[in-house]
C-alpha cells in the first residue's frame, strides 16, 4: 500500500532565461520517507527546493504540498504552510549577530504566542536534540565550528516541529566522520519524530546509508527509485554516478 504523498510536483517548467532547467518534471514525496535528491551539475536540484517551497516561481507547472496548491495561497495560508516545514541551507543561514538560542527562538517568536520563558526552553531543548552542548547556546555563529553551524541551523529548522525537513547539501564541507554523525542524527530525527525528509545531497554515503528513495534529476526530469532499482538503471548518468569509483566504494561501507 502506498504511502500518503505530501508533495505532488506536476509538469514543472523551470526556465532562466532562454535556459530552461526541468521540462515537465513529476515528483511524489511520500509521508514519512527519506527523499534524496541528486543530479548533475546545472540540473536544478537547490532550485527545485527552492520552488516547493515558494521560494522561486516555476515558469509551469503545479506543486502542492501537505494537500494545498503552493501557487493559490493567500497570505495567512502561506505562513500556516511554512510553519509546518523547516530548512536546512547548506551553509546554515544563521544570524550572524544572535546566539544560537536566539536563532533558535526567531521561528518560535515569529510564530507563536508562548511566553519568552518557554520559548527559551523549548530552544534549549531543540539543540540538545541537534546534537549540540550545553553551552553551544549562548555563542555566535563565528564561534561554531562548520559541523556545529549545521547542528544550529538544524535546531533552528526543527524549532516549530515542522511534518517535513528540507536539506540542502547537509554534509558538505564536513569531513566523513563528522558527515557520518550527521547523517546518523538525521535519520534517528526522522525516526523518532515522524519527520518527512527532502535532501538534496551529492553525498553517496548519505545516499546509501539513509535515503529510503533517491531522485535523480537527468534530461530535465526526474526518475525516482530505490538504490536497488537504480543500481539496474541504463540511463548513461546513472551507471557512471552509481556504479563509478566512489558509487562503489560507498556500497562497500554500507555493506
Amino acid at each position: 500500500m502506498e504511502r500518503e504523498p505530501v508533495i505532488r510536483v506536476r509538469g514543472l517548467v523551470t526556465r532562466f532565461g532562454t535556459q530552461v532547467i526541468h521540462d515537465g518534471l513529476d515528483l511524489d514525496v511520500e509521508r514519512g520517507e527519506v527523499l534524496g535528491v541528486v543530479g548533475g551539475s546545472g540540473t536544478g536540484k537547490s532550485v527545485l527546493m527552492k520552488e516547493i517551497l515558494g521560494l522561486i516561481r516555476p515558469a509551469a507547472g503545479r506543486i502542492e504540498m501537505l494537500g494545498r496548491d503552493t501557487s493559490t495561497l493567500k497570505d495567512n495560508e502561506r505562513v500556516d504552510l511554512k510553519a509546518r516545514t523547516g530548512v536546512l541551507f547548506q551553509d546554515g543561514a544563521l544570524f550572524s549577530s544572535l546566539s544560537v538560542a536566539e536563532n533558535v527562538m526567531v521561528p518560535l517568536k515569529e510564530h507563536t504566542d508562548l511566553p519568552r520563558p518557554l520559548i527559551k526552553e523549548l530552544a534549549r531543548i531543540k539543540i540538545d536534540m541537534a546534537g549540540l552542548p550545553s553551552n553551544a547556546g549562548p555563542k555566535l555563529p563565528s564561534e561554531l565550528s562548520g559541523g556545529m553551524k549545521k547542528r544550529a541551523g538544524l535546531a533552528r529548522a526543527l524549532a516549530l516541529d515542522p511534518e517535513i525537513l528540507f536539506l540542502d547539501e547537509p554534509t558538505a564541507g564536513l569531513d566523513p566522520i563528522g558527515a557520518a554523525a550527521f547523517d546518523e542524527l538525521i535519520r534517528n530525527l526522522q525516526r523518532s519524530l515522524g519527520l518527512t525528509v527532502f535532501m538534496v545531497t551529492h553525498d553517496l554515503d548519505s545516499l546509501t546509508s539513509i535515503c529510503d528513495r533517491i531522485a535523480v534529476l537527468v534530461d530535465k526530469r526526474i526518475k525516482v527509485g530505490t538504490l536497488d532499482a537504480l543500481l539496474r538503471d541504463n540511463h548513461p548518468w546513472i551507471r557512471e554516478y552509481f556504479h563509478g569509483p566512489r558509487g562503489r566504494a560507498a556500497r562497500r561501507v554500507e555493506a
